[in-house]
């Protein structure tokens, strides 16, 4: 190598990249109408902060925000003045009464160098302040400053759902409260807590005490792969953890305070191996040796569809609909091997008796109890697609992960359907990408730009049909995630994708303003607030062989305040090594290559994937 020569053009400073170079003004998810204006609006200790509904949700929200971030600014009730509001200069208005035209999640949001007015309803006024939080530029003065503009907003989809799996790994209400923050700042407004499975069961049921004391405790974990040489390995440890009724009454009600809507999974028939552990009876053949299961995948041992079932089921959902106050309760419904129910004598004459077609007729009979019970109380049945195996249940809403065919077949049939399928980088335990340095998952590659990419209204529906897709779900299985770190890792920045897919019109996407723009202001705030993610690779490279003698080569971090450090030299890039500043002009000497690997590291110290380009001036 002759030389290695820098440019002289310096990089933009990334403490204003999105909202200088953004139309959309950073905004994530991106809004519907968004027309920048020129100025700021400032915030200093003089500004008068005034709503007409102190009271509200999003008002106590915002006056958290203001005290967490060392504002001295208090908000005042409107109704308590003389003057008008909407005459007073240096001011933020935090309006309720505002135009009635606005969709029920609706906001809109103006900015002007004199004043800031907001107007939602509901749900639409707390929406507007996430925006209004996501806009505001502190300064190391103490101040802050929101760029000029107007917006107009409201949500493509009615449901904007995340889950998380806390049956095969569990998490505390600390965890299962931050998760919901970061939900609510990014405006989904469902949280799907998948609380049973073979591996536990973890929500306290006072009636039943042994789903606890028994299904919430496995003797071992699997550790590593389902294949391969550590396919047997085991942790010989001991795991459990739940739920109390008053934790989960906790968790639901922090939920409630950021409109979010929590539902509840309580599995069946299939998936119901902690359960069985508990409670032999409720399986056909109680007379065998029954444990909660110590590895994934899909088990044989299921709910026998007897009246003593459903008894004590009806007993347990009882139980969960006086803890979640929500239109919604999942049964699951998935992966049910029909195994037991073709060796049950009791099975095949149930069968026989109700002139059901054979054992997918039965899985449809059982769903269909289910559902009656929940009907009489007033609530509403989600499950996944397989409930429509043998027959739907006449008014279940149905979700749909393998794929869309499902959710399409369900939408014809005039039935809701959540979109969440497994192969559009909605199953967050994915891999992101397919280097070898990504941690262990289930598999498969679910890289941020998939997830981005996919459209939940399939266009083979008509458009009366397409009114029953009320929107998608990212899930969040945790066979491989034991850690909230990990947990964190593996939900962003994904998540911010979910929600533009969730929040924002198609007409108003766009992936490369999202990555290159939005992306690092946000991971790096994100960051500030406490959150683990996964750092996106360099931008400017790849991990690709390039031919050729000279190259210019302008990178960029993909997180706000990182750098980027890079080697030539073949060996791992760290702290130590050169430190990117400026684009890179590099000759390769003929005959020759170099080896150029490049890193972003975080302030926090957060590391990407390594990214390798070869520079390839050999000839050959």
């Amino acid at each position: 190598m002759k030389k290695i020569l820098f440019a002289f053009l310096t990089l933009l400073s990334a403490n204003t990249w999105a909202q200088v170079n953004d139309p959309g003004m950073g905004i994530i998810p991106a809004p519907v109408s968004v027309k920048r204006a020129k100025g700021v609006f400032a915030i200093t200790p003089e500004t008068s902060i005034l709503c007409d509904s102190p009271g509200h949700k999003a008002i106590k929200y915002f006056a958290e925000y203001l005290r967490k971030n060392g504002y001295t600014n208090s908000i005042v009730d409107a109704n308590t003045m003389t003057k008008n509001a909407a005459g007073v200069k240096n001011a933020l208005l935090l309006l309720t009464a505002g135009n009635p035209k606005l969709a029920p999640e609706g906001y809109e949001l103006k900015i002007s160098d004199a004043q800031v007015v907001l107007n939602g309803k509901g749900p639409g006024l707390f929406y507007g302040v996430q925006t209004l939080i996501q806009l505001i530029n502190a300064d190391k003065r103490g101040y802050a400053s929101i760029p000029c503009g107007n917006i107009s907003d409201a949500p493509r989809f009615s449901y904007r759902g995340l889950h998380l799996d806390v049956s095969r790994h569990f998490f505390n209400v600390e965890f299962i409260k931050k998760y919901l923050d970061v939900m609510a700042m990014y405006k989904l407004n469902t949280f799907h807590w998948h609380l049973t499975d073979d591996q536990g069961w973890r929500i306290e049921i006072k009636k039943y005490p042994r789903l606890t004391q028994v299904g919430a405790n496995r003797a071992q974990t699997k550790i590593g792969n389902m294949t391969g040489r550590n396919a047997d390995l085991y942790d010989n440890t001991m795991y459990g953890g739940f739920y109390t009724q008053d934790e989960v009454r906790e968790v639901v009600a922090y939920a409630a305070e950021k409109y979010i809507t929590v539902i509840p999974e309580i599995e069946m028939p299939g998936h119901s191996s902690a359960a069985i552990a508990a409670y032999p009876l409720l399986s056909c053949d109680p007379g065998k040796n029954y444990k909660v299961a110590e590895t994934w995948g899909v088990f044989k041992d299921v709910f026998c569809p007897s009246d003593t079932t459903f008894r004590i089921l009806n007993d347990i959902l009882d139980e969960v609909m006086d803890m979640f106050p929500g239109k919604y309760i999942h049964i699951g419904g998935d992966e049910c091997p029909k195994d037991a129910w073709k060796q049950s004598d009791f099975c095949q004459n149930l069968i026989k008796r109700e002139a059901l077609r054979d054992e997918n007729g039965l899985q449809s009979y059982f769903i269909q109890r289910i559902e009656r019970h929940l009907n009489a109380s007033g609530r509403a049945m989600i499950g996944w697609d397989e409930i429509l195996e043998g027959g739907l249940a006449p008014n279940a809403t149905v979700m749909s992960w393998r794929g869309e065919k499902g959710g399409i077949a369900a939408a014809q049939l005039n039935h809701d359907v959540i979109m969440t399928p497994s192969s559009a980088g909605l199953y967050l335990d994915h891999a992101q990408g397919k280097s070898r340095q990504e941690p262990l998952s289930i598999g498969g590659n679910a890289p941020l730009s998939k997830l981005y990419s996919y459209d939940p209204v399939p266009d083979v529906l008509t458009a009366d049909q397409q009114k029953h897709i009320k929107g998608v779900q990212g899930n969040l299985w945790t066979e491989y995630i034991a850690t909230p770190a990990k947990a964190e890792f593996m939900l962003l920045p994904r998540m911010l994708a979910l929600a533009e897919v969730a929040w924002t019109p198609t007409a108003a996407k766009n992936y490369d303003n999202f990555s290159r723009l939005r992306i690092p202001r946000h991971l790096g705030k994100l960051e500030a607030r406490g959150y683990n993610y996964r750092v996106p690779e360099v931008i400017g490279m790849s991990d690709t062989l390039l031919k050729g003698g000279q190259f210019k080569l302008e990178l960029t971090p993909t997180v706000e305040g990182a750098r980027i450090y890079y080697t030539i030299d073949g060996f791992t890039p760290r702290e130590t090594d050169l430190w990117y500043t400026q684009p890179l002009i590099i000759t390769v000497p003929a005959g020759r290559e170099i080896d150029l690997q490049a890193i972003i590291i975080t302030p926090a110290g957060k590391r990407s994937n390594i990214t390798e380009m070869v520079l390839d001036n050999s000839g050959k």
